[in-house]
Parts: structure tokens; C-alpha cells; sequence
């Protein structure tokens, strides 16, 4: 039956209406806007297929404060979550696993990072975080399949839910790839950004959590705002979603609000950080996926925050934390860049970032081919592309706008 058939609920019965019917409809999970914008990068692979119909709806999620204008921007079909999980489907995409045991339909789930950084190291839910029993199987309930990005994670998953393992596909990784094709843009990301030649651009990255690099920055926000120079550096700051929805949008940019006065930018919560990833200079950051995905541009890395309790240490997360040179509180920052940049070893870098896919530049291939199947259609007959990052606006746009950043 398809998704949009009408039913017994007026709600429903309204999209009878419909130009083009009978068609194979896809159900969109959006818990987070960080599991709503890696679900957008597989949503491309479906694109000129008139046999397909994509719709979205976002379940109840604590970090879900930033989803309803997400999806308003992207212009999809948004579907109540409580009209959802009446009705059926074709295949539903999820990043996470909460409520996805009501839908009816083929679920193909896919981790919403770089590949499962973190842990439980103590208590009942203990184990790697997005391969366990209740990540995978949630109300008991396997899902249709389950894509990873590398073939390390099978033995991990072998560990916590082996059942999973028959249903499981190493895919690859739809971020990866997309970075590794623009990386040639270096140059035309910088220019966009507003750099001038000779300036060095300092990311600094935090993922979510009280051990995250924003869970110190009351220390290292005054360091990065007096210790910079200005005609040398320019700064910008990532913050993980999951803040801006914890904290609200209003109170993040309060806190950081002297940071606009001194020229350091902040990026939107649904702006995409990847651009500045690559034509970053340097990163500051910890255990989060956007510090990870800094190991495939030659930037050097600073630790900020690497919390060995809370890291996969199966993941490459852990090499990194072993790697890169972790930020002192005493030392001056500039002093400590330049060390980063001295010891900067390429080809442990490279090793570290072959660790996020053992499928690299093959994500949309074998993506593609899976969900097909799923639906029981065939593929387009063409070659699915990767294609380049779009240019990242100016960083003085987003400082302009001090509490109003434009994406």
C-alpha cells in the first residue's frame, strides 16, 4: 500500500489529491537536524526518479527543537509522526532509533556521523553507542538492514548484537566522500569565505556533551578571542546541533556574543560545516565526527577534549586521541598552533582517516544499490555522482549578523 493512499483519517484522506500517484514512497525519520543532514546527503541518490515519492516526519526527540524549520527549508512533504506510524511505506530512512519500531515499513538504518565514536563504559546500557541491542533492535525489532561505513564495526557488532549481522552492509560514508571530491576547492572555499592571502583559519569543533570541547569553552573562548592575532588568524567556531537544540538557539548565541565583537564567526546549527573543514588552517576539537572528518584535509589538529571514557576505543577516534597533540591550558595558543603544524605527520593522518570507510569514494554505489533492493525497483541507468560542496558564505556574513547568522 502506499504511504500516501488515502485512509480512514481526515488528515490522510486530504492527499488523495496527489499528481502523480501510485508511486514507491519513502518515509524520512528526522530525529535531530544532525541525523536530518546526513539523511539528506543519501536523499540525492533518489533524485529524477519520477517512480519515487520521499515524505518526512520528525518523531518526539529531546534534541529535536531544530527539525520542524529544517524540514520547512528543505520543502519536503512532512508528515505528522502520529499519522506516520498509521501507515505504510515503501522503505523508511533513520539515523537513530527512537519510536522506529512503530513504522510500518522496511527500515534501513545508517549512523548520523562518522561512523560509532563513542561509548557507555558503565551502567546497563554499556557498549558502543549506535551498535547496540537497543540502537539496532529497539522494542525488539530488527530493522529491514542496517549500512555501516567500514568493516571494522562487524566485529563490534558480532559483540553487542549479533543478530544484526546477516542484515548488516558495509557501505561506506556519504560525508567522507563528499569532502574527498572538493578538497580540489580548496582554494575557491577560501576565497568565498573571505580570507586573504596569508591568513591562517582556525575551526574549532565541538561535539555535544559536559567532557566536549563546548563544555570548556568558558576556558578557551578568552584565549581564542585575545591570543589570536588578527591580521594572522581568522576564527571560527562548529558547534554540534545537539548544543543549540539542548540549550536553545537564543542562549547559544548569547554566550557567544562577544565573539561577533572580536571578529571570531559562529556557524549556524543547519549551515554545512564541510567547506570550512577544508579550508581550515588548523582545528581545534575533541571526540566528535567533525574533529574526525579533519583527518582527511591537512590541517593539523588540537585536542581540546579526547575523554577516554567516552570514546570507542576500537574507533579512530582513539588514534586520533593518541595522535594529535592535546591543547595545554598555560602555554600560549599561538605557540601551540605552531607546534601542531611543526609535528604534522601526514601519513598518520592518512592512516587515522582510512579508518572512517573501508568503502571510500563508493558510498553513493553501494548506498544506492541497497535501498534499491529494498524497494524491489531497479536502478537508474546512470552512475550516481559525488558532487563538490556548494561555496561557504563569507565569514564577516556571519559575524555581521551577531544573534541572526544567515545559513
Amino acid at each position: 500500500m502506499s504511504a500516501l493512499n488515502p485512509g480512514t483519517d481526515p488528515s490522510v484522506a486530504e492527499r488523495e489529491w496527489l499528481t502523480l500517484v501510485d508511486r514507491k514512497t519513502i518515509l524520512v525519520v528526522v530525529h535531530t537536524l544532525a541525523y536530518g543532514k546526513r539523511l539528506v546527503d543519501v536523499l540525492s541518490l533518489f533524485e529524477a526518479d519520477f517512480r519515487i515519492q520521499v515524505v518526512f516526519t520528525a518523531p518526539p526527540h529531546v534534541f529535536g527543537d531544530e527539525v520542524p524549520p529544517f524540514l520547512r527549508k528543505l520543502g519536503g512533504a512532512v508528515l505528522p509522526w502520529s499519522e506516520a506510524v498509521r501507515m505504510t511505506f515503501d522503505l523508511a530512512l533513520a539515523a537513530g532509533p527512537r519510536g522506529v519500531e512503530e513504522i510500518s515499513a522496511p527500515l534501513l538504518t545508517l549512523p548520523h556521523g562518522a561512523g560509532y565514536l563513542k561509548r557507555w563504559a558503565t551502567g546497563p546500557q554499556k557498549g558502543v553507542a549506535g551498535l547496540r541491542r537497543q540502537d539496532l533492535a529497539p522494542g525488539g525489532k530488527l530493522p529491514a538492514a542496517v549500512a555501516v561505513p567500514h568493516h571494522a564495526e562487524l566485529s563490534v557488532l558480532e559483540r553487542y548484537c549479533p543478530e544484526a549481522l546477516p542484515l548488516t552492509h558495509v557501505v561506506g560514508d556519504p560525508a567522507h566522500d563528499r569532502i574527498v571530491a572538493s578538497l580540489p576547492l580548496r582554494g575557491v572555499y577560501r576565497q568565498a569565505l573571505g580570507l586573504t592571502d596569508g591568513q591562517e583559519l582556525v575551526v574549532v569543533a565541538s561535539t555535544w556533551g559536559a567532557r566536549s570541547s563546548f563544555g570548556r569553552f568558558e576556558a578557551l573562548l578568552p584565549r581564542l578571542m585575545a591570543e589570536l592575532p588578527a591580521g594572522r588568524f581568522r576564527s571560527v567556531i562548529l558547534v554540534h546541533p545537539n548544543v543549540w537544540s539542548g540549550h536553545g538557539s537564543w542562549q547559544v548565541r548569547a554566550w557567544l556574543a562577544r565573539c561577533a565583537d572580536l571578529g571570531v564567526a559562529l556557524l549556524a546549527p543547519e549551515a554545512d560545516w564541510r567547506p570550512l573543514l577544508i579550508a581550515a588552517d588548523h582545528i581545534i576539537g575533541d571526540h566528535g565526527s567533525v574533529t574526525l572528518y579533519g583527518t582527511l584535509t591537512k590541517a593539523p589538529i588540537l585536542l581540546a577534549s579526547s575523554p577516554e571514557t567516552e570514546i570507542n576505543p576500537f574507533s579512530p577516534a582513539a588514534a586520533l586521541a593518541l595522535t594529535a597533540p592535546a591543547l595545554s591550558p598555560t602555554h600560549p595558543l599561538v605557540a601551540q598552533l605552531d607546534y601542531a603544524a611543526a609535528e604534522y605527520r601526514s601519513e598518520e593522518y592518512a592512516g587515522i582517516a582510512a579508518r572512517i570507510t573501508s568503502e571510500p569514494g563508493r558510498f553513493n554505489r553501494n548506498m544506492r544499490r541497497l535501498m534499491y533492493r529494498l524497494l524491489e525497483l531497479g536502478q537508474p541507468a546512470h552512475e550516481p555522482e559525488t558532487v563538490p560542496l556548494p561555496e561557504p558564505p563569507a565569514l564577516d556574513a556571519w559575524i555581521a549578523g551577531r544573534r541572526e547568522v544567515p545559513a
